[in-house]
């Protein structure tokens, strides 16, 4: 049985606008516009001390009809080292694992079951060589798992259009709808989608409204994809 879905990557910015005022109320407005049944967070948390939630749960779920999935360890994050995945009601969710990249800084991955969908959920290094240790870390946590449609998405950090996501191909084509960021004058596509054969991209495209170019300084991008 075949099943559309639109999924969707937004780097928050810990809900930090370009006018510099934390405002979680307007980061999940622009999430509610997207139209999407799958949202991959990055920067969803702040970064010191425990993390405590840049957009809070509580708000999210009153105040949207996404469900965030269970990934915080401390009890005051949203994420797992930020990156967070919001879910549409209804959706079935199963096996969850958290994963620890290499790397100079600390990263991490989220690798969720959703519906007929494998989804990782990444915001990868601002160094290049430690990028590519990552996504091979990815696809190493990867192999073991039973066999499922799989979409890798988020903050990939790579400016070059060409280069950089070489542990991926041959596996996964790597699909990029547009630039990202900078919001206020975009010129990096550094937000995009990885898709293996289990998944059809229909179209994708990037969020460019008003109010998506304020709340942060990347802007959302979505992908309509078909599994069978």
């Amino acid at each position: 049985m075949t099943q559309e879905f639109r999924i969707a990557s937004y780097n928050l910015r810990k809900c930090v606008g370009l006018d510099r005022r934390r405002t979680p109320s307007r980061s999940l407005e622009v999430i509610n516009s997207i139209g999407a049944d799958i949202i991959a967070l990055q920067e969803a948390d702040r970064r010191l001390g425990k993390r405590p939630a840049a957009l809070p749960a509580d708000m999210v779920r009153a105040y949207s009809d996404f469900v965030p999935l269970s990934l915080d360890d401390t009890g005051v994050s949203l994420g797992w080292h930020g990156n967070a995945v919001l879910v549409r009601e209804g959706f079935e969710v199963g096996a969850i694992h958290r994963l620890s990249l290499p790397g100079l800084e600390p990263r991490g991955a989220v690798v969720a079951d959703i519906g007929p969908l494998r989804l990782v959920a990444v915001h990868l290094g601002l160094i290049r060589r430690y990028r590519l240790d990552q996504m091979t870390a990815i696809l190493a946590a990867l192999a073991p798992l039973p066999p499922r449609p799989t979409v890798i998405t988020g903050d990939f950090n790579e400016w070059s259009p060409a280069k950089g996501m070489e542990p991926l191909k041959g596996q996964f084509t790597v699909h990029a709808p547009g630039l990202s960021f900078h919001a206020a004058r975009p010129v990096a596509a550094l937000d995009r989608f990885a898709i293996d054969s289990g998944v059809h991209l229909k179209t994708a495209g990037v969020v460019q409204t008003p109010l998506s170019r304020r709340a942060s300084d990347h802007l959302p991008v979505w992908a309509d994809v078909v599994v069978d």
